[in-house]
């Protein structure tokens, strides 16, 4: 009866930590799509929103690290059950990291907001971001339902993430060297591009976390990464 106890203590605490992930998924959701569409609409105020609101993401990080120690010590978790835990641990962090990329386009918006349009290239990138936080909600239902299946569709489809990627890097370096006056607003796009295929990164990581909890297995890490340009490193990323 005491480990049934201890079982069903420690469920519930493991419940209100994958809650506090829902929420913090539900906020990089919203932050993904308002920091796109402030790129979109030259939304300096709303790119606001989305920098502001990323110490929320922060705080449920921290939480969701505090809870996670807290349930090691006292509920001394079995082999599978602190899988479970760790697991958490290591989405919140994934989550944690796409905020800050949502964060950093928001950021370059403001700067963009003074270039000329360059080609429609926004519209892409809008694209680009919907589809990545497709695969955030997908692999976050994969998580809650325990469902490897949907989790290794999310991890196929980051390809088509990195081929738009891979599209958009050669728009803009052709209209860099169309005209020198693209060059700052291509760079800046640039970066927004390769922080949303980052982002797509860490929805994958998240899609492995998902089978390894289920399976026991991380899946195989041979997976061939479709982002074949190489640029010049992002400063401060």
């Amino acid at each position: 009866m005491h480990d049934q106890h201890i079982a069903s203590a420690f469920d519930r605490d493991l419940e209100a930590i994958q809650a506090l992930i829902m929420k913090m998924g539900g906020l990089v959701e919203t932050a993904i799509l308002d920091s796109a569409q402030s790129l979109e609409t030259r939304d300096v105020e709303l790119a606001e929103v989305v920098r502001a609101n990323d110490k929320a993401i922060d705080a449920l990080e921290e939480q969701v690290n505090e809870e996670a120690a807290r349930v090691i010590a006292l509920r001394a978790p079995t082999a599978s059950d602190l899988r479970t835990v760790l697991s958490v641990i290591k989405i919140s962090g994934n989550l944690e990291r796409c905020g800050d990329y949502a964060k950093n386009i928001a950021k370059r918006t403001s700067v963009l907001a003074e270039s000329p349009d360059v080609n429609g290239s926004t519209a892409a990138i809008r694209r680009m971001s919907r589809e990545v936080q497709l695969m955030l909600k997908d692999a976050l239902d994969a998580y809650i339902q325990r469902n490897a299946d949907l989790a290794a569709q999310v991890i196929l489809r980051d390809e088509d993430v990195d081929q738009m990627y891979n599209a958009l890097f050669r728009e803009v370096l052709t209209y860099m060297m169309e005209d020198p006056r693209n060059i700052t607003p291509c760079m800046h796009l640039h970066f927004i591009a390769k922080n949303i295929e980052r982002m797509g990164d860490h929805v994958t990581s998240i899609a492995e976390q998902v089978i390894y909890l289920v399976t026991g297995d991380m899946p195989d890490e041979s997976r061939p990464k479709g982002d074949r340009t190489s640029f010049v490193a992002e400063p401060g990323s």
